[in-house]
């Protein structure tokens, strides 16, 4: 979660050319957190200045994240136990639609950033026969290699719901150091950033 956040971060003080060194980088901004979990992402653009929203479809999580919220005094975060269609989009029925809630959702020239794991085979053996069989990770069970998207496949989706896709890029872990590094290999798990066409 920490190298998604910090691609997050760069990416956004790029499109908005706001300044990095600043406390509150974010100030004006506003930010929607889709399946934002116990607020490990929110947390830190509320800090940073952003007014961010937070919603998850697990009622448990947004109560865990409000928790925290204020025991560290979070301001200018409103958490909803709410769906943007579902939470993430390698688990929805209906990429499209819900795509098209994302971009229902981000005002004209606004960021849209997805993560999400490619329907190649390496993807099926690393993010399903690895994380799920052999490492346990996850539940068995928790990705259906079917439901993944090609890079292309996203690309014009977001394309229909107006967001125009200005960047992509792969992230791949290394298991002798734990951490997560950007990569141009978009094989398994990849990012796109894009921005709202305006009318």
């Amino acid at each position: 979660m920490e190298f998604l956040f910090n691609c997050i971060y760069w990416i956004l003080i790029i499109c908005f050319r706001k300044d990095p060194h600043s406390a509150k980088p974010f100030e004006g901004l506003n930010f929607v957190d889709v399946g934002c979990g116990g607020g490990i992402l929110s947390e830190p653009l509320a800090r940073m200045g952003a007014t961010v929203t937070g919603i998850d479809a697990v009622e448990k999580n947004i109560k865990i994240a409000h928790l925290h919220a204020v025991w560290v005094q979070i301001q200018r975060l409103r958490l909803l136990n709410t769906v943007a269609q579902q939470l993430v989009i390698e688990h929805v029925a209906d990429p499209a639609e819900f795509c098209k809630s994302l971009a229902a959702l981000t005002v004209d020239g606004g960021a849209t950033v997805i993560s999400t794991i490619n329907r190649s085979m390496r993807a099926y053996a690393t993010a399903i026969v690895a994380a799920e069989y052999i490492l346990r990770w996850l539940p068995k069970g928790t990705h259906e290699w079917s439901s993944f998207l090609t890079p292309e496949e996203l690309v014009l989706i977001l394309q229909r719901a107006s967001i125009d896709v200005k960047e992509m890029a792969g992230f791949v872990y290394n298991p002798l150091t734990g951490r997560w590094s950007l990569s141009d290999d978009i094989g398994v798990n990849f990012i796109a950033f894009g921005t709202k066409s305006t009318h």
